[in-house]
């Protein structure tokens, strides 16, 4: 009964005009990198229980690990993406290439949820702005 009242109120909430999907901010993220990023807590869980030279040294060779593959990672999708304002420059898309333009300038920017009540009050919490 628990369930089928969960999915309801999911695909009504999917179906509201308010709803929108947040934008990920690191599109080249992906099943590669969770591993690596799952490696990296395991290495800090196992030194964090037994602080051994041996834990630390393996902590330190997957965190280098992690950063050079993200590292990669970010470099291969920033050149993708340069690449395509290159073709869209030379098939004079123009429309796309202006909007591409834009998100290297404004880069990643962080939505701010502030909501104002009836007093003029603000709210931040997301729990007080979904109750507004």
């Amino acid at each position: 009964m628990g369930k089928i009242i969960k999915e309801n109120i999911k695909t009504l909430a999917k179906e509201s005009p308010g709803l929108y999907e947040m934008k990920q901010h690191k599109p080249w993220f992906e099943e590669e990198c969770l591993g690596f990023s799952d490696q990296r807590k395991q290495a800090k869980m196992q030194w964090v229980q037994d602080p051994k030279q041996s834990n630390v040294d393996n902590l330190n060779n997957v965190r280098c690990e992690g950063s050079r593959h993200f590292r990669n990672k970010d470099k291969e999708y920033m050149n993708a993406k340069i690449e395509e304002l290159a073709t869209n420059s030379k098939i004079k898309n123009i429309t796309d290439l202006y909007r591409g333009i834009i998100d290297f300038k404004k880069g990643y920017q962080p939505r701010s949820n502030i909501l104002k009540d009836e007093k003029g009050d603000l709210l931040t919490n997301s729990y007080s702005i979904l109750a507004k």
